[in-house]
């Protein structure tokens, strides 16, 4: 779609539980979407400019995807401290909201990965469109009570095929029964996607823009 970028532009926003969040975002001259990126776990390094996340907030805005991304609590410069994925769960929910607030026309959709995968696949808000979870561990939340699994809005799980905590056999078995979930595979890739960027966000933008389509 070739969509102009817009500058990235500082925000902040606000959990229900009162803690300040530090934040990102980037729209685009076409806006179609907006995706709101959640990243890998805080106590390995994991923050809003890792590679994957850094990837796909540059270039889904090229395809009239917005994207707004956030550090969790604790990490950078948003308050409070790590929360064991329980407290995070606030954390995603308070960056649909504010994605929602950006542009009330366009529909927004959870991007996740790592850690931030499963947060934000355990995260819901009225105004979701998808949820998109990008090599979830599918175990730092039950995955029984992960409302992605258990809403018919659909669901996209991108699983790399040397991912060294879940494979794709093991991903299929545990979301059988969630009830609008898609799998794919991105063959050669690992958990950290080191030269698979570009498939990652390929595939991310086409499921957003397939959806869009249909509607």
């Amino acid at each position: 779609m070739n969509a102009d970028s817009q500058p990235a532009q500082i925000a902040n926003f606000q959990t229900s539980d009162g803690v300040e969040i530090e934040a990102e975002y980037r729209l685009s001259s076409d806006l179609r979407a907006i995706a709101v990126l959640s990243h890998p776990h805080p106590l390995y390094g994991g923050e809003m400019r890792n590679n994957v996340v850094q990837a796909l907030f540059d270039s889904l805005p090229s395809d009239g995807i917005g994207t707004l991304r956030y550090n969790f609590r604790g990490v950078g410069n948003s308050a409070g401290s790590h929360g064991n994925g329980e407290l995070e769960v606030l954390d995603s929910q308070a960056a649909f909201a504010f994605a929602s607030q950006l542009a009330e026309t366009v529909p927004v959709f959870s991007v996740g990965y790592s850690f931030g995968a499963d947060v934000s696949l355990a995260s819901d808000d009225s105004q979701l469109a998808g949820w998109i979870g990008i090599a979830s561990p599918l175990a730092l939340v039950e995955p029984k009570e992960m409302k992605a699994g258990l809403d018919e809005r659909p669901t996209l799980l991108l699983v790399p095929e040397n991912d060294q905590f879940r494979s794709i056999a093991e991903a299929r078995g545990i979301c059988e029964p969630w009830l609008a979930t898609s799998l794919e595979e991105l063959a050669g890739a690992d958990h950290f996607f080191l030269g698979f960027t570009q498939e990652v966000t390929k595939r991310t933008s086409s499921f957003i823009n397939e959806l869009i389509e249909q509607k």
